[in-house]
Parts: C-alpha cells; structure tokens; sequence
C-alpha cells in the first residue's frame, strides 16, 4: 500500500501534528468558545469533536447528531479549522459529507467489526477525503491492519492510524494500556503510513497526557489528537482526560522534539559505531540461545525415554524466580527478563513436544 503524506491533506506541514477540541460535541458555545481559544494558540491543525458518542452503557451522553455537524460548519466558518469527527456507521458517513467535514476517523470500537468498515468504506469510494482509522479495542494487529486495507480499497490513500491503546483486563495505572510495541510493529509494516497518537484515551487522567505524548514523539509518531474543553469540569463526557487551551499549550510548550534523522557526520559514525557492538552482542546471543535449543532437545528426549511429562511447573517456578534475582543483581528489569523468560519457555515446550512425537 502507498499511502499520501500528511503534508499533502493536511494544513499544516509541521510536525508533530496537533488534533484538538472537546472530547464531544455538547453545544454551539461550547464549541466556538473552545475553538477560538485553542485558535489563539496557534498550534492546533485539526479540530475534533464527538459527534456521535458510542457509550458502553446506554443513558450516557451519545453526541448532538446531525445538530452537532450544523455547529461545526459555523466553527469551521469563524475560526477556520479543519474540523474531523469519527464515523461508527455508513449512516454517519454520509452525513459527514453531506456537511463537508474535512477527515474522518474511525474508533476503536468500530474498527474491531469489519462489517462496519466495510459499511463505511463502501460509502467513500470515488470520494477524495482522508481517513484516520484507531486501533481496535483489543490487541490484534491483524484486525487493524484489516481496518486500514478496507478503506484504502476503496480508494482512500490518505490515512492515518491512530494509536490510543488497549483495552486490559488487570491492574494498570493507564484507562488504555499503551502497549507501544504494536504501533511499532505497525509501523516496521508499513513505514510510510502516518501514526497519530491519543495520549487522552490511553491516559484517561490529564496528569498522565504529558508523558504519553513524549513517549509517541520520541517513538516518532508523526502527531498528538489530544482532547481539549474550555471548562473540562462541566464536560458531559471524559472530563478527567480533557485539558483546558491553555493546559494544552502548556504541554506542547514542554515537548521535546526530536530529529528522526542527521546529518552529523560524528554523530551518524558513533551511532554507527555503538550498533556495531549491539549487531556483535545479538550474534552472540543467538549462539547462546542455539545452544540452549540444543540442551531442551536432550532435555526432552530424557523425559520421553523416561517418560516424564513435559510440563514441570515447581521447574517453571523456579526459573522464574532465580532468573529475576539475577536480573535484579545486575540492575535489569525483573518485568523484561521474566517475558523473555516466557518467551524461552514457550520456545522449550515447542522444542520438546517436538521431541516427545518423533
């Protein structure tokens, strides 16, 4: 897939871009008093609202409708932004061009069903508008990737994802675990499509949008939507994860930006320098892990000759636990070394279920 740079749809040619606005739609004051101010700072590309609000429980706000776009057009009109909503349904879509909204995005509670992609891909074909499409609820690459294809079959060649993280069942300090390593993966797939970041959804608290949005800068995600409301604390919906303009440029103000390439002749000879000690250091390390298959195979074939199960869970525990303290002793992280761990141990029950059906 070729994918159009964002510079060619979008206002602005600057990066990181910058979405803003109300995480809804709520009223015509609250949308021109949020977009003139976030106006006067200068910064924001592309004004968003919820129009239509996909709420988990119902009698929750669920967006303004059609009346909403009709306010939106008069922001459009006084302030001169760009104005991008999200579409759930063909039904929205339509409506959407109807009033001239400039992009769309589709939310992670629409991308997880292809039937409704489909729906609103189908009604974009011949149509010229860009298309931002957010990761699925869950993580599944796949089912996003799935998303993105369906709507550049129907012709959209200016997308964007959007990563604002996942759904997790379990202790977490973010509302949507960010889980960078499948935007990253995204990215190694398809190094030319833009990856917009939503530090609000992922955050679900203000205090944590300011960490968040650097992380995705420095991972060299081309943009921020970050929810903004002139007065969060009346907020119909999200009120904790809405900054005021003000606090948003505060934010952006504290950013730091980073160059994704250089130049610098000494630079780029000491990168170069130091990935050559990381190339030599993996090969080792793959001479290591070649001679640990080695070891399960004999390990497995002891077990089948002595027919012993090939699962030994006080075994499991064990590595576990001395391979975090040594991982500890040497000031690394216990989290990273027990996935490796994990990692290995799946690799062993493969190697010797192999074993075990010679």
């Amino acid at each position: 897939m070729q994918f159009a740079a964002l510079s060619s749809w979008l206002p602005t040619k600057n990066e990181p871009l910058v979405i803003s606005g109300p995480c809804g739609a709520e009223s015509p004051e609250q949308l021109l008093t949020t977009a003139k101010q976030l106006q006067e700072l200068g910064r924001v590309a592309l004004f968003r609202a919820g129009v239509w609000k996909p709420r988990t429980r119902p009698n929750a706000f669920e967006g303004r409708g059609e009346e909403a776009l009709k306010w939106l057009a008069e922001v459009k009109k006084e302030c001169g932004f760009q104005i991008t909503i999200e579409v759930a349904n063909a039904h929205h879509t339509e409506l959407a061009l109807k009033y001239g909204i400039d992009v769309l995005w589709i939310g992670a509670r629409t991308t997880v069903n292809p039937f409704s992609v489909q729906e609103i891909a189908d009604v974009l074909k011949g149509v010229d508008v860009p298309v931002m499409v957010k990761n699925p609820i869950h993580a599944d690459l796949q089912l996003w990737i799935g998303g993105i294809e369906r709507i550049y079959n129907s012709g959209i060649t200016k997308i964007a994802a959007i990563h604002r993280g996942f759904h997790y069942y379990g202790k977490t300090k973010y509302r949507n675990k960010p889980m960078w390593q499948i935007p990253i993966e995204l990215r190694t797939q398809f190094p030319d499509l833009p990856i917009i970041c939503d530090p609000s959804h992922i955050s679900g608290k203000k205090e944590l949008i300011p960490f968040v949005a650097q992380k995705a800068l420095d991972l060299g995600m081309n943009g921020l939507m970050i929810e903004s409301h002139y007065n969060p604390s009346i907020a119909l919906s999200d009120a904790e994860q809405q900054l005021t303009p003000k606090e948003l440029d505060k934010l952006l103000s504290g950013l730091i930006i980073r160059q994704k390439k250089t130049g610098d002749a000494f630079v780029l000879d000491k990168l170069h320098e130091l990935r050559n000690m990381i190339d030599e250091i993996d090969d080792e390390l793959i001479n290591v892990i070649k001679k640990r298959s080695q070891a399960i195979e004999q390990i497995g074939t002891y077990k089948k000759e002595h027919n012993i199960t090939i699962f030994q869970l006080e075994r499991w525990q064990e590595i576990l636990r001395t391979r975090a303290q040594w991982a500890e002793k040497l000031g690394i992280s216990r989290l990273h070394i027990e996935r490796l761990c994990q990692l290995l141990h799946d690799e062993s029950i493969k190697i010797q279920n192999d074993v075990m059906n010679k």
